[in-house]
């Protein structure tokens, strides 16, 4: 039971990390779909706030997918709205992993956090973008609503992430790796503060008071990620760090670090791939 819940775990932060963490690459034919799979290793903290960091390692899927509507790529899995040369809307999912309380000090005794699915709609604007589209900068701007996926789903409120994205495709002296970055604000409401960082009174201690979280600001969030692809496989990887200074929930009993870093790296084959080539822009 402690294995699959383990397996669980890291098939959603691969979801979840790896799609944040993949390259970019310039406007050109690509195959309509690819597969594949491969391994990853991530280290992460337990939660935003937790001083306590997980080590996993793990096989991931590879699959890539260039429809007019859905698009399964770089930037995760989505649905196509809206496609003009400087705005974008999409549909844009995310996964996070579940947390046992029984690995967790700061919520020994609590009720565990299960694993969830985030949706909703994203727009990204254009600020600049080369000719040969290898290079650009945007404003990422996605809403979503999260919900649990173990036990009965319910609701846990709304994230808001905005986000400003680099991406370099072949960086000078290294062809064929592809450099992003990604740097923002995140924001919550209510629900989504609650649920991790709220202590309600029956779940207080002497050495954790009981806390009310509150809506707003959520910290700050930058990642690194370099990438390339080779004609047969994939490798790549990303730092992340967090700050939650000035975060609304800065003061709840549950934040034990406000700010760290999270890493991962993944290779990957690709076994097959499509015959159907089409053109792919960033």
């Amino acid at each position: 039971m402690a294995m699959s819940k383990t397996i669980r775990r890291g098939a959603c932060l691969a979801l979840g990390l790896l799609a944040g963490a993949t390259g970019v690459q310039a406007a050109e034919d690509q195959p309509l779909w690819e597969i594949g799979a491969g391994v990853a290793a991530f280290s992460f903290p337990s939660y935003r706030g937790s001083d306590q960091t997980h080590n996993f390692l793990f096989p991931v899927p590879h699959f890539t997918y260039h429809g007019d509507f859905l698009k399964a790529d770089r930037q995760g899995i989505r649905g196509s709205f809206f496609d003009s040369d400087r705005l974008d809307l999409t549909v844009s999912l995310a996964l996070s992993p579940p947390v046992s309380s029984d690995d967790i000090r700061a919520r020994a005794g609590m009720p565990d956090l299960e694993g969830t699915f985030e949706i909703g709609p994203q727009m990204d604007v254009t600020f600049w973008r080369s000719e040969n589209r290898a290079r650009f900068v945007k404003l990422l701007l996605p809403l979503r609503a999260a919900i649990t996926v173990e036990g009965s789903p319910k609701s846990i409120g709304w994230v808001f992430h905005p986000k400003l994205n680099m991406d370099i495709t072949d960086i000078p002296g290294m062809p064929g790796w592809n450099l992003g970055m990604l740097a923002g604000p995140l924001f919550g409401d209510k629900r989504q503060h609650d649920y991790y960082y709220t202590v309600a009174p029956q779940y207080a201690t002497a050495g954790r008071p009981a806390y009310e979280a509150k809506a707003g600001y959520a910290g700050m969030q930058t990642l690194v990620a370099l990438s390339k692809r080779f004609p047969k496989y994939w490798v790549g990887g990303f730092v992340r760090y967090d700050n939650l200074s000035g975060a609304t929930f800065e003061d709840s009993p549950l934040v034990r670090q406000k700010d760290y870093f999270a890493a991962g790296i993944a290779f990957t084959w690709i076994f097959g791939e499509s015959s159907t080539r089409v053109k792919v822009n960033d």
